[in-house]
């Protein structure tokens, strides 16, 4: 069986063809960087990295794009309440979504472009739009898409035009009030830094077009998937598709949605008070249990977030951990890497229906049992076979235990590197003075224990710099 995708537009599973053979060009709507993530936040990234190495593990090279949306209302009225910029308050949940997502183990995109970096794009877009009949100019600074104009409008949601209520607050300039904005007037209140000139007065950034410019800009006219929430099927990614199309681009030939993390029965939002914060998830649970739970339902199934089952997901990973250790032990090895390494055909037939997480771990949960059986009879060749399998399924879901992320080995060099930086940037600093004070023999000291040390000093126009010798 060859890779099938459950395509939400068409509502139906299909056999993934991408438009050029062994490479796959793949969106998946980032965060918008108004707070801090929630676990589920979370669990959508975690479902498209998964995506990400089953594609890569078939074969495909894979161009992930996934951008942040640094500036919006929400992100304006927050930093302004904080009395910060908001570029500022912008980067510091960037920052923080980073940190949560690294600590989870995701891959990161191949590119993760910035909206606020993308703006002659989108007026390139909406030139397009306005030319081909799709958009029109409001009030000075308002540009709207003319969502009659389209007669596909509705298609991605299964909506007839006639069926849709208002997605937006009513605007007096608008034709129709099911129009919605590309580009918006500032408001009085609002920083001069948060909008931008552009042929049709000062304007600030439609979320909406924000990622049709993005994804044409570093995937072309035509990709092969676009991922995201399922919160963002309408009215984000039915509006996506409309300006795209509108304006000639194929765009997105699979739509996937990952749905949603619940606590006793409610989506996980913000609005409702009801989330859980990525970083305090983080402090009490180890990183690899909360993706296991997160990854261990399939990516279209609604996963509750509570304490059994994040407790059934320590269970099991102390299971898979634990087998792995004792093979190690017994066999005086890890078994090498296992990139490469032969998959059980009931993984692949599991994986290439939809992403079948759970059918793919009772394969995993086999192959353990099968190796604790094979480490009871020590059969040496039987465990390095459990071992390595083991291992390079758990490695597709990106739990392979002895990952450096897992194991601490990673975060231990990390540890170093930063001890590193800051006792040559402390010597630096005194050498500095001592040039400053023309104490030169001081100087020279400081630089010859640091030659000593391995570290190379280079003094240019604009200070010191170091290296490592050899780097």
């Amino acid at each position: 069986m060859a890779l099938h995708l459950y395509d939400s537009a068409t509502r139906r599973m299909r056999p993934f063809e991408p438009i050029e053979a062994g490479r796959v060009g793949m969106y998946v709507c980032g965060p918008t960087v108004q707070s801090a993530p929630h676990v589920g936040h979370l669990r959508t990234f975690l479902a498209f990295d998964v995506l990400e190495r089953w594609l890569t593990r078939s074969g495909y090279e894979v161009t992930l794009i996934r951008n942040v949306t640094d500036i919006d209302d929400k992100i304006l009225a927050r930093s302004a309440e904080a009395g910060v910029p908001w570029w500022a308050h912008a980067y510091r949940y960037e920052q923080e979504f980073a940190a949560a997502t690294d600590a989870l183990g995701l891959a990161r995109p191949t590119y993760e472009p910035r909206a606020t970096g993308h703006v002659p794009e989108m007026i390139e877009l909406v030139q397009r739009l306005i030319e081909r009949g799709h958009a029109y100019a409001g009030d000075p600074g308002n540009v709207y898409f003319d969502v009659k104009s389209f007669p596909e409008y509705g298609s991605l949601t299964n909506q007839g035009l006639e069926e849709m209520e208002n997605p937006e607050d009513f605007e007096g300039d608008k034709r129709d009030q099911r129009d919605f904005a590309l580009f918006k007037a500032p408001k009085p209140h609002e920083p001069a830094t948060s909008s931008w000139n552009t042929p049709w007065g000062r304007a600030r950034l439609g979320w909406h077009l924000e990622c049709s410019a993005m994804a044409y800009r570093y995937l072309g006219e035509t990709f092969d998937i676009h991922g995201g929430g399922l919160d963002l099927r309408f009215p984000h990614h039915e509006n996506e598709q409309a300006q795209s199309r509108a304006a000639g681009y194929g765009f997105a030939r699979y739509w996937l949605h990952s749905a949603w993390v619940t606590q006793e029965g409610e989506k996980m939002s913000k609005s409702l008070g009801n989330f859980l914060l990525a970083s305090s998830v983080l402090e009490r649970l180890p990183a690899p249990v909360v993706r296991l739970a997160l990854v261990g339902a399939h990516y279209r199934s609604m996963v509750e977030f509570t304490t059994a089952s994040t407790s059934e997901a320590a269970a099991n990973w102390d299971r898979f951990t634990g087998f792995v250790a004792r093979a190690v032990e017994f066999l005086g090895d890890d078994g090498g890497p296992v990139g490469t390494v032969g998959l059980p055909a009931e993984f692949v037939t599991a994986m290439d229906d939809d992403l079948g997480t759970p059918a793919a771990l009772a394969v995993i949960h086999d192959h353990v049992r099968r190796g604790n059986t094979a480490l009871a009879a020590a059969d040496g060749a039987e465990v390095r076979a459990r071992l390595t399998g083991t291992r390079a399924m758990l490695d597709v879901l990106g739990l392979d235990p002895l990952h450096p992320l897992w194991t601490g080995a990673g975060a231990e060099d990390e540890a170093k590197d930063r001890a590193l930086e800051v006792l040559v940037g402390h010597l630096l600093e005194q050498r500095t003075e001592a040039r400053a004070a023309k104490d030169w023999a001081r100087a020279d000291q400081l630089r010859d224990a640091l030659g000593a040390a391995g570290v190379v000093v280079e003094d240019r126009a604009d200070g010191a710099t170091w290296h490592l010798k050899g780097n």
